[in-house]
């Protein structure tokens, strides 16, 4: 590490101003902090702010950054007046400063030396669309001139060149290695088990792709107290940036006091993720979309249930690496459904026959429902109805049927696509309707519901339900339900208050 903290927060803006205003946000929650100065709109607005910055020096580990385009920077200015603000900004109260390598191999040691003898030195690299092929020869090159430290950023377009990265990091004395790209994300956090590593964090713009933000790093990940013994949880999906599941999950960790996180994997490739659960040493993760009927095939033994019906969200991972399956959408339904309508006897509509809607599907034909599907593949509405006694239901036969309940167990609707809905309101004939989408909270189809006056259920419940299932499966005891529902749900209002924000400025 560069300074004492695992987390280095990054500062970026147009004007000093709000950069100043950044820095003092960062030092809330660390005090190993990234001055891009770079981002600010040319060479008046840098000296303004290493001016400002000179009269105050604080206790924090500086590092000075003045990035050129060349090194896919935004500073516009030569290589001489680069050294120049770097030069001052150790004067300022850096005591770090980082010299991308485009510069330093253009660079006359000897001018380097002179101009920034006084600072500690960290050679960077950036790759913004691929993993450097040599990385030994590119270590080699970056050693050259003897910096005090170097830097390798590389885009990982899989788990698999985010594990090749690391491996190589820590067989060096000196390097800092930092996946980049939204795939390797968890491996940016999970990277912080080892002492020697730490995570770069936006205050407010992110400067790389994959970051993490401050504040998420701090307080949702924790990211300052993960160890060599931090347990590993996580969800695998695509996409998976929407869900909730690390806001919920974490915070019951946290009222329980147990050294675990949980985070997100984008998994597109499921055999990279599935030999990535080792290296990274997970013990259970949640599945999601589209990868809830895929995961079967790779398990090494499964709940009957989850057998029966034919999708997944649940894994543990035992002793040796065996992987063991269930599924909790199961009693997310059952509990969010029996508190609002006798099950028994009911006609149930389901829409879909997904994952999801399997899930749904099994728990209401045991309860007694009976089970009408609908799905856009009409052999696999049939299919499913026939697994559970039902009936298969053709679109145009909606208008004229009547339901005690539909539900929604397709993603027409969820975040960012909130205008869809998956029925028009006339199609609407039931007394309740559940979404099992959360977000958002509020769904199309809940409001064409709405104005027919037809009671409706956020899919808030289910997930809340089926989530502290997943936690109890994991831990082996109660989970802090409402600890964690209250977590999930303020979220949700925190996201929805942005959107309505958003919208109002945008008039």
């Amino acid at each position: 590490m560069l300074g004492r903290d695992k987390i280095c927060a990054v500062t970026a803006a147009k004007d000093s101003h709000r950069l100043e205003r950044q820095l003092g946000k960062a030092l809330r929650a660390t005090r190993t902090i990234e001055l891009r100065l770079d981002w600010l709109a040319g060479d008046q607005e840098i000296d303004r702010f290493l001016g400002r910055l000179a009269r105050k020096r604080r206790r924090m580990t500086l590092i000075a950054t003045c990035r050129r385009r060349e090194a896919a920077g935004r500073y516009q200015g030569s290589i001489a007046r680069e050294l120049v603000h770097l030069a001052e900004a150790l004067r300022a109260g850096c005591t770090w400063y980082d010299l991308e390598i485009e510069t330093a191999r253009r660079s006359p040691p000897e001018l380097i030396d002179a101009l920034l003898g006084d600072g500690r030195q960290l050679r960077s690299a950036h790759f913004f669309d691929r993993m450097p092929r040599d990385l030994r020869r590119l270590a080699a090159r970056l050693l050259k001139g003897g910096p005090d430290r170097i830097k390798i950023a590389a885009h990982c377009g899989s788990l698999a060149e985010a594990r090749k990265l690391a491996a190589f990091a820590r067989r060096q004395k000196n390097l800092i290695a930092i996946p980049m790209g939204d795939v390797a994300l968890p491996a940016r956090i999970l990277a912080l088990r080892d002492r020697k590593s730490f995570a770069y964090a936006p205050v407010e713009q992110a400067t790389a792709p994959g970051q993490t933000s401050l504040a998420d790093l701090k307080n949702l990940y924790r990211a300052d107290r993960i160890n060599a013994k931090t347990q590993v949880y996580g969800i695998i999906g695509s996409p998976i940036s929407h869900s909730l599941s690390p806001v919920m999950q974490n915070a019951g960790f946290r009222a329980r006091r147990i050294n675990a996180i949980y985070v997100p994997f984008l998994v597109n490739d499921l055999r990279d993720f599935l030999d990535s659960v080792d290296a990274f040493a997970i013990r259970g993760f949640s599945v999601t979309l589209p990868h809830k009927e895929r995961i079967l095939e790779q398990l090494d033994g499964c709940d009957p249930l989850a057998a029966r019906i034919g999708a997944v969200n649940t894994v543990v991972v035992r002793e040796g690496g065996k992987l063991y399956g269930y599924n909790t959408d199961y009693v997310g339904v059952l509990r969010t459904l029996e508190r609002r309508i006798v099950l028994r006897s009911s006609r149930v509509l389901i829409l879909g026959a997904g994952g999801a809607a399997r899930a749904v599907a099994f728990a209401l034909a045991q309860a007694g429902s009976l089970v009408c599907v609908w799905a856009r593949r009409e052999s696999r509405a049939r299919a499913l109805a026939r697994e559970v006694g039902g009936e298969a239901i053709r679109r145009p036969r909606l208008g004229g049927e009547f339901f005690d309940a539909i539900v929604n167990a397709t993603p027409v609707g969820m975040h960012p696509a909130v205008r869809n809905s998956p029925l028009r309101a006339d199609e609407l004939n039931c007394r309740l309707v559940f979404d099992t989408i959360y977000r958002p909270r509020l769904t199309r189809l809940m409001e064409l519901a709405a104005r027919r006056r037809i009671e409706t259920v956020s899919g808030v419940d289910m997930f809340v339900w089926q989530g502290t299932a997943q936690w109890e499966i994991w831990m082996g005891e109660r989970a802090p339900i409402d600890v964690m529902r209250r977590a999930a749900i303020a979220a949700l209002e925190r996201e929805e208050n942005r959107t309505k924000r958003g919208a109002e400025k945008d008039r």
